[in-house]
C-alpha cells in the first residue's frame, strides 16, 4: 500500500534526529502525473491552497476585482496594514463594514504585524484573520448577485456551490468530501494530483481568461496574496511565470509557466519543512535561482549558533 515517504531530514550537529514524511506530485501540462512519491491519488484537504479556485468561482459570478484586491481575495495574508486597508476597500465596494465578516477573530498571522497590532492596543479581530480578504470578496460576490449574506459560508449557499464547480473544473475531478476550514468556510477534498493539475492550469492560462486574471494578480502583487516577507512571495518574485499558494497543514501548490503543476503535503503539518521540500522539487525539475537555494534548508540553532538544518531527504529527490 502506498504511504507517505520521508521528504526531509532534521539534522543537528551532523546527527539525523528526525524526519518529515509526506507526499509530492508533479503533473504534466495535460494533467497526467509526471512524477510522484507518497499518496497523491486519495482525498486530501488543500486548505488555503484552494483559494485561487475559490477566487475563480467568484470571478465567474461577477466579482469585479483585479490586481492588488484580487490577489488579496485569494490570500492568506499576514495582517499588515496594507492588507487591512485592502479588505476595507473590498467591503466598501459592497457597502459593508467589518461587522459583515464571518471570519473568527484572530491576531495577524505574521509575527511583526501581530506585535505591532498588540502594541497599538488591539486584540483579536475578524479583519486581522488571514482569510478576511477572501471573505470580503465572498460578501461582495453575494451583493453583486443578490444572494443572502448571513449564511454565505454554508456549503449549500449559491456562492459555495459556484466555488465547488470551479474547484472540480480546474482539478479535473469531483469533490469527495466537504468539511469546515479554519475560517469557517467550506473546504473541499480533492487529490494531491488534482491540486497540482489545477495550479498547472492557472499558471499556463491564456491571457484574457479568468484563470489568467487570478494568476496575473498573484504574480504582480505577491505580497497581497501572502505578505511582504513570506517565502511564497519571494518565490513568485524570483521565478518567471511561477504561481503558488500555501495552505495549512503544510500543503503547498505551485504552477509553472509551461503548465506543469506541483503539489505537496507534509504529513505532520509542520510549516518548517514545506518550503524546503518545494525547493527540492523545483531543483529536481531543473529550476535554478538563489532564492530556491536559500529555501532548500531551514536552519536549526543551538546556543544562538546555527548547528544544523531541516533539509531534503537525498534519496527521495535524487
Amino acid at each position: 500500500m502506498t504511504e507517505p515517504v520521508i521528504l526531509a531530514d532534521v539534522v543537528r550537529s551532523g546527527f539525523v534526529e528526525g524526519h518529515h514524511r509526506g507526499s509530492v506530485v508533479v503533473t504534466n501540462p495535460d494533467g497526467a502525473v509526471e512524477w510522484s512519491v507518497g499518496v497523491v491519488d486519495q482525498p486530501m484537504f488543500p486548505r488555503s491552497s484552494n483559494k485561487p479556485m475559490q477566487a475563480l468561482g467568484m470571478l465567474r459570478n461577477g466579482l469585479t476585482l483585479d490586481g492588488k484586491l484580487l490577489s488579496l481575495a485569494g490570500a492568506s495574508h499576514s495582517g499588515e496594514q496594507f492588507h487591512l486597508d485592502g479588505v476595507r476597500e473590498i467591503l466598501a465596494m459592497a457597502d459593508l463594514d467589518e461587522s459583515a465578516l464571518r471570519t473568527p477573530p484572530a491576531y495577524p498571522l505574521e509575527d511583526a504585524a501581530r506585535d505591532a497590532w498588540v502594541r497599538a492596543g488591539h486584540g483579536p479581530e475578524r479583519i486581522t484573520m488571514n482569510c478576511s480578504g477572501k471573505h470580503a470578496a465572498m460578501l461582495l460576490t453575494c451583493v453583486i448577485n443578490g444572494w443572502p449574506l448571513d449564511d454565505y459560508r454554508t456549503p449549500d449557499h449559491p456562492l459555495q456551490q459556484a466555488i465547488r464547480t470551479a474547484v472540480e473544473d480546474t482539478a479535473g475531478e469531483k469533490v469527495s468530501y466537504v468539511a469546515v476550514d479554519g475560517c469557517g468556510a467550506p473546504i473541499l477534498a480533492i487529490s494531491l494530483a488534482g491540486l497540482a493539475r489545477s495550479f498547472g492550469l492557472f499558471a499556463a492560462a491564456a491571457p484574457g481568461t479568468l484563470e489568467a486574471r487570478v494568476k496575473d494578480a498573484f504574480r504582480a502583487y505577491p505580497e497581497y496574496a501572502s505578505g511582504s516577507t513570506r517565502d511564497e512571495a519571494a518565490l513568485m518574485r524570483a521565478i518567471p511565470g511561477l504561481f503558488c499558494k500555501v495552505g495549512a497543514e503544510s500543503v503547498y501548490a505551485v504552477g509553472l509557466e509551461d503548465g506543469r503543476g506541483i503539489a505537496l503535503k507534509v504529513e505532520d503539518g509542520t510549516p518548517r519543512a514545506r518550503a524546503v521540500v518545494m525547493a527540492a522539487v523545483l531543483q529536481k525539475l531543473g529550476l535554478e535561482h538563489e532564492v530556491i537555494d536559500q529555501q532548500s534548508r531551514f536552519p536549526l540553532y543551538g546556543g544562538g549558533v546555527e548547528v544544523g538544518a531541516v533539509q531534503p531527504h537525498p534519496s527521495t529527490f535524487s
